[in-house]
């Protein structure tokens, strides 16, 4: 029997859409799927250092924890750690955690319940609810100045971190005070700029317990007098009368270089007047006075 042309001419295309390579092929796996999974991300990086501070944090007075017992919900405790380091604990009374890391105080508890046989195999797990016992203070030209747990921060930039950062008004200049085992107070002077512009890991000094970072203020001048834009103005280094002039918005009509007067205080505190020149650096708390012309 004979095929019908149109049909004819409808498998002999098919014949050539096969043989060219356009009928659809075998479906393969795309090459995206069989590469390696990313890297971790920044954050899921921090996330991880963060978890391994608190595991390592040692359990201090103030501290408030909760206890659970596997299969035991009557056993759940939530206590504060006493200034001596310990908690009530059923069946077992007081135990000492103070001083233990997460893992450490789950452990003992764990051993003195198998001990006392009040728990077969007991599986412990201990969440820190509240850091108390071991903080810093973070104060000054910060965003949220305040008192921080030991266990979220480990050097300055932590620290600064964790208290928001720093505001516009911040120095280049942090002062971390710190008291030392006999008693007596350090001061240290960080260069925070020169940390983060040079990033130099020497600079960014470890963080202790009880330390009070201090962020301070930048330097000002004022300037006064025959300027289009008087006021307090942020002392830069090596800051000249000419550049004072220029941050005040240059001199009016009427102003004059000439007689230009700094009111400034001296070593016992009692304020002097000098006559500036041009090249004079301005210091911290200068108050320029620009005088009006004669002529």
């Amino acid at each position: 029997m004979r095929a019908h042309p149109m049909l004819a001419m409808i498998l002999g295309a098919c014949v050539v859409l096969t043989l060219s390579g356009c009928y659809p092929r075998a479906v393969r796996t795309p090459e995206f799927e069989r590469t390696p999974p990313p890297a971790a991300t920044a954050t899921q990086q921090v996330d991880a250092a963060v978890k391994a501070q608190i595991a390592e944090y040692p359990l201090g007075p103030g501290d408030i924890v909760k206890v659970t017992v596997y299969n035991s919900p009557d056993l759940t405790t939530e206590a504060e750690i006493s200034q001596n380091g310990t908690i009530s604990f059923p069946l077992i009374g007081e135990i000492r955690i103070g001083g233990l890391s997460r893992a450490q105080a789950e452990k003992a508890i764990a051993q003195a319940l198998g001990k006392g046989r009040f728990v077969k195999n007991p599986h412990v797990n201990l969440l820190v609810t509240q850091y108390r016992g071991r903080q810093i203070s973070v104060i000054g030209e910060v965003q949220k100045p305040g008192k921080y747990p030991i266990n979220q921060v480990a050097t300055l930039t932590d620290a600064i971190a964790i208290a928001g950062g720093i505001t516009p008004k911040a120095g280049h200049m942090v002062t971390i005070i710190r008291k030392t085992a006999d008693g007596k107070t350090e001061q240290y002077a960080v260069n925070f700029k020169k940390l983060l512009t040079d990033g130099d890991p020497t600079r960014n000094v470890r963080i202790a317990s009880d330390d009070i970072v201090y962020v301070q203020p930048a330097p000002v001048f004022y300037i006064y007098g025959e300027v289009r834009a008087p006021g307090a103005y942020p002392l830069t280094p090596d800051m000249t009368v000419r550049q004072a002039l220029s941050l005040g918005g240059g001199l009016t009509p009427r102003g004059s270089e000439r007689g230009i007067r700094i009111d400034r205080k001296g070593p016992n505190g009692e304020v002097v007047t000098v006559r500036a020149r041009l090249t004079d650096q301005v210091r911290p708390d200068d108050v320029l006075q620009v005088p009006e012309s004669w002529f």
